[in-house]
């Protein structure tokens, strides 16, 4: 059966759309650019499989869809900006296959003006045809939170924004086949700077908590209360935790070299969230000394070492910072998660905790770095010597929290 719609990027981005796509009957073939961790279960990429999701390598198969999503990952490149290698390589691998009256669409995260100044270049270069004329242009941010069962593709609302009017309602009649709302913008640019307003919006705010709980700790306030409390004003106030640093795969963006003044606020706010790893060693380290114990030769483990709970992805995890600041003072440090299986820091394989009960009670100190599900806090709480809370997960007084 002829596809109608080629993913292209079977990353984060790309497997979600193509799982919605699949599950609102579209036919869809998808295309990898890249080796890439997708945030899907086996058993869900089996459910899409058994209803026709294709995965192609023969990359002539993109020439005959009617819509071609680019999903590529944008990762943070050496110069600090976003590494767009991968959206180069799709757009040349597209363009060769590019047949008029095809709908492209990019939903990495990129910045502002890359679909008109960076794509549309490379697209109509290698297909000699001319995008709002021959073919369809589109940006629209991609939506997706990992895990969150409440929110879907079905209704999450898709913002569009078409080189053309005409390349908006393209782009509007797709998606409107995955979700109950599409926010039409004015353009492009517009619906980039969304998904950079969305993205800096996270950091920020994190940012702010996290300072939060460091201004809260040396005060002697519980913030974790604070929080609960605040979180009562209906309007004007939306909660945000602290946490051990910021991972996932949004890049903060501040736009430093390609505005005219860049998003200081934001600058800021990777410096603080970037912090958290050295202030949660700090807090460690404080917590085995006043206990009478040297951080150095201290056992340590680390709880949940993805960067979001009940997830395998590891994308930009605090808890490779932390074990490598550990290991630096000379603590012995281990792990527990129920989604990773093995674990390298620094080319070296960190021991895994089989037990864990057992091992939070020989470990002279156990750091909860993510709260999976499965993790029963009270009774870790009870059989821990210290258990330090970065999540604010177990019950007061049960533990040392951030």
């Amino acid at each position: 059966m002829p596809a109608d719609l080629a993913v292209i990027g079977l990353g984060p981005y790309g497997l979600p759309l193509a799982q919605a796509a699949v599950a609102a009957g579209m036919p869809t073939i998808g295309y990898a650019t890249g080796p890439e961790a997708g945030s899907l279960s086996p058993a869900e990429l089996r459910r899409m499989l058994a209803k026709g999701f294709r995965v192609v390598e023969d990359p002539a198969q993109l020439g005959r869809v009617r819509t071609a999503v680019i999903c590529a990952p944008t990762p943070r490149g050496a110069d600090g900006g976003l590494d767009l290698s991968q959206v180069e390589a799709a757009a040349h691998t597209l363009a060769e296959r590019l047949r008029p009256h095809t709908t492209v669409i990019l939903e990495s995260p990129v910045h502002p003006g890359t679909t008109e100044d960076f794509l549309r270049p490379l697209l109509e270069k290698g297909s000699g045809l001319r995008a709002g004329r021959d073919f369809h242009l589109a940006y629209s941010p991609s939506r997706v939170d990992p895990g969150n069962r409440d929110f879907t593709p079905a209704n999450t609302p898709k913002v569009i924004g078409g080189l053309t009017p005409a390349c908006t309602e393209s782009a509007a009649t797709f998606y409107g086949r995955l979700t109950d709302k599409v926010v039409r913008a004015r353009g492009p640019r517009e619906a980039e700077t969304v998904q950079l307003l969305e993205t800096n919006f996270r950091h920020v705010n994190i940012a702010l908590v996290n300072e939060m709980a460091v201004l809260c700790h040396d005060l002697g306030v519980d913030l974790w209360d604070v929080i609960r409390c605040a979180e009562t004003k209906p309007f004007g106030f939306q909660a945000f935790r602290p946490g051990p640093g910021i991972g996932g795969h949004g890049v903060a963006q501040d736009l430093s070299g390609r505005a005219s003044r860049g998003l200081r606020m934001v600058e800021l706010a990777q410096q603080v969230n970037s912090r958290m790893p050295g202030y949660v060693v700090q807090r460690a380290a404080a917590l085995l000394n006043e206990h009478g114990k040297s951080a150095r030769g201290a056992r340590v483990l680390l709880l949940g070492v993805t960067y979001k709970a009940d997830l395998a992805d590891q994308q930009n995890s605090p808890a490779q910072e932390l074990a490598i600041r550990l290991m630096e003072l000379g603590a012995s440090v281990s792990y527990h998660d129920p989604h990773i299986s093995s674990w390298s820091v620094l080319d070296r394989p960190v021991p895994r905790a089989d037990s864990l009960y057992e091992a939070a009670a020989d470990a002279d100190l156990t750091i909860l770095v993510q709260q999976h599900r499965t993790y029963d806090l009270q009774g870790l709480s009870v059989k821990a010597q210290l258990l330090l809370d970065t999540r604010g997960a177990t019950p007061t007084g049960a533990a040392h929290r951030l």
